[in-house]
């Protein structure tokens, strides 16, 4: 019986660096390119001198220039890692909202994670990556729940890719999401500045939840909220949400995991079908109207092109499961 070929991680590879890796440290240019290879295993090739420049030694430290030609030596990955070469994602394409030659934005559906891990084989990225083989580079900007749809930024270039989470890591983007929440909120609670604790359940899954501000662990945390619209309960809701529901604009001014979820259901107004965070009974309820999936979506991204400068934004309107929960007219708060 004939045997499957190696994988290419069992062969001698030669890497040739690219315009936009000059200057680039040798550890962080191999870290990026060696995707699944522990960071220990790669550094011990290039301490062995295993890893050679334009056949000669060269130092974790030494920077690559353009043309620099880079030995890789055969390397063995985990049997998981493998079995991802050999049996990679299925390609798929998103729905693409704007792209040039430095990133793409494309409007993700909820349910799809963007990356693989935790439990996940693959994600966007990873599928992406086989519908556009031909793409040189095809790096997540930012992250978005697994649960959320709306507005994902992909860098095509890696001086984009810098560019952009620069802009996040700084707080100079303007993110704000569309939630359904149970009850009325108050038109006059805007900001909710409250740190967050980021934990572990006993099985090894996150959970974030609101501490106090001499917490060693406290990550600060700011949303700015506003009431976009007040929605009466369906008729046969009455008794679960005499309140009703309220539609709102958050805006996020940090990007901490699970921090719309955490900061709006610890003020009493858990988003509509979330299921960490929700009203667990209330999203029972919701499911059999209709509902089946937690109501928040990226909707606006505001930012400055990671080439030109110029301010740009971005929209994704609500996808067609969540717009039936809106019904026009709609009573508009200021």
């Amino acid at each position: 019986m004939p045997q499957s070929p190696p994988p290419p991680s069992a062969a001698v590879r030669q890497l040739t660096v690219d315009e936009e890796s000059a200057g680039q440290r040798l550890d962080n240019f191999l870290i990026r390119e060696l995707k699944g290879v522990p960071k220990s295993h790669i550094y011990r090739i290039i301490r062995s001198g295993e890893v050679r420049r334009n056949k000669g030694r060269v130092g974790a430290d030494d920077r690559v220039q353009p043309g620099d030609v880079l030995r890789i030596p055969p390397i063995r990955l985990s049997q998981q890692a493998e079995e991802k070469q050999l049996h990679p994602a299925p390609a798929r394409q998103f729905p693409v909202i704007f792209e040039d030659d430095a990133f793409l934005v494309i409007d993700k559906p909820a349910g799809v994670a963007v990356h693989g891990g935790s439990g996940v084989s693959f994600g966007v990225i990873e599928q992406m990556r086989q519908a556009r083989p031909d793409a040189k580079l095809l790096e997540l900007v930012h992250r978005l729940d697994r649960e959320t749809s709306g507005l994902l930024l992909i860098a095509k270039k890696k001086s984009a890719l810098k560019a952009l989470q620069d802009q996040f890591r700084e707080r100079e983007t303007g993110k704000t999401y569309v939630a359904l929440v149970k009850g009325a909120w108050p038109a006059r609670l805007k900001v909710l500045d409250q740190p967050l604790h980021k934990y572990l359940l006993g099985d090894g899954e996150r959970r974030v939840k609101v501490t106090t501000r001499d917490d060693e662990n406290a990550m600060h945390s700011v949303s700015l909220v506003k009431v976009a619209a007040r929605i009466p309960a369906p008729a046969g809701l009455s008794d679960s949400l005499p309140q009703g529901l309220s539609l709102l604009e958050v805006t996020i001014k940090t990007g901490r995991t699970h921090q719309i979820r955490v900061h709006l259901s610890h003020a009493g107004h858990p988003i509509a079908g979330d299921d960490k965070y929700g009203d667990f009974e209330l999203n029972r309820q919701l499911a059999r109207w209709g509902l089946k999936r937690m109501f928040l979506h990226a909707w606006r991204l505001r930012l400055k092109h990671p080439v030109t400068n110029a301010p740009i934004e971005f929209l994704a309107e609500l996808p067609e499961d969540l717009r039936s929960w809106v019904p026009t007219p709609v009573e508009k708060r200021d």
